[in-house]
């Protein structure tokens, strides 16, 4: 393993630098498992192995993850802000709110 590679659980980290600087190494290690991207020790991107006849399903497939992860976040922050109480005639006046506000601006 080279060295700005780093390793916690199932996760493999790659640092931008080794991205840069070996290339090759990096796309033969894409065959085998799949890498987190970091710049400055922070995590930047996820680069995914892909079967050339399965393109278009595994881009299908992150982006399903994608915005199932975005509706966790939202009900988690709604469930925070006790906005998963509020009853339909509270939202549809609340939609109405921001419509106006957003016509005003």
């Amino acid at each position: 393993m080279a060295p700005n590679v780093l390793q916690s659980g199932v996760m493999k980290f790659l640092s931008v630098r080794e991205l840069r600087n070996r290339p090759g190494r990096v796309w033969e290690r894409l065959l085998k498992e799949d890498l987190v991207l970091t710049a400055n020790g922070r995590p930047v991107g996820v680069l995914v192995g892909v079967d050339e006849g399965r393109l278009e399903e595994t881009v299908t497939t992150l982006r399903r993850a994608r915005a199932m992860l975005a509706v966790s976040r939202m009900r988690r922050r709604a469930a925070e802000t006790g906005a998963d109480k509020l009853t339909p005639a509270e939202i549809d006046r609340e939609i109405r709110k921001v419509r106006r506000q957003r016509r005003s601006a």
